[in-house]
């Protein structure tokens, strides 16, 4: 069965939509190994999507914690997977947060959930980096809040240019991290300290 008006396409299923993909890919959605498919893709995408149906700021205001610490915050090597919003190919990597707090704190797991949200919607490096920093910024309000995503994207790698060593590094910083070179610098050393020796 092929899909053939934009009525059909409006009122099928997602399963039927992907049924409709493999034939248009010359495929046979009943061979043994694809009469599943469309079932595994359909939850694979809602896994891979979950993000929209989270809200940050309410995750974040969940885990807020009022303390006098006014040092950097730090957390990073963040595994980060998401689906680049413009050929639906993976893209993953490394994703490093900072923010000198004032006056509260994230409970430290938040800030991976945070990342998590962002990261499992159709996305572009560029604004999920600035996403979770206005986040951030935006929930408590800290003297600055510094990210650095560094990410491989499989559009880069499997197509196009085909360049699979290449590496996308993307920064937000807000605040005493975009005003202040000494708190940048800092930021940017230990992120690339290895086990806390450094290079």
């Amino acid at each position: 069965m092929s899909i053939s008006s934009q009525t059909s396409l409006t009122g099928a299923s997602f399963e039927e939509l992907m049924r409709e993909v493999l034939v248009r890919l010359g495929e046979d959605p009943d061979r043994e190994g694809l009469q599943q498919t469309p079932v595994r893709v359909k939850s694979a995408m809602e896994h891979l999507t979950s993000g929209y149906k989270q809200c940050p700021e309410k995750l974040l205001k969940g885990a807020l914690f009022s303390v006098t610490y006014d040092e950097m915050v730090i957390v990073k090597d963040i595994e980060m997977f998401s689906l680049c919003e413009h050929h639906m190919l993976p893209f993953f990597g490394k994703v490093h947060v900072a923010y000198i707090p004032r006056g509260r704190v994230l409970g430290l797991s938040k800030i991976p959930r945070l990342v998590e949200v962002f990261s499992r919607r159709l996305q572009i490096q560029e604004r999920m980096t600035t996403e979770i920093a206005e986040t951030i910024q935006r929930v408590i309000e800290p003297q600055g809040v510094g990210v650095v995503i560094e990410a491989r994207h499989l559009c880069m790698m499997m197509r196009g240019v085909e360049k699979q060593h290449s590496a996308t590094v993307t920064s937000a910083m807000l605040g005493c991290f975009r005003e202040e070179q000494q708190t940048r610098s800092e930021f940017l050393s230990l992120i690339r300290a290895k086990n806390g020796n450094g290079g």
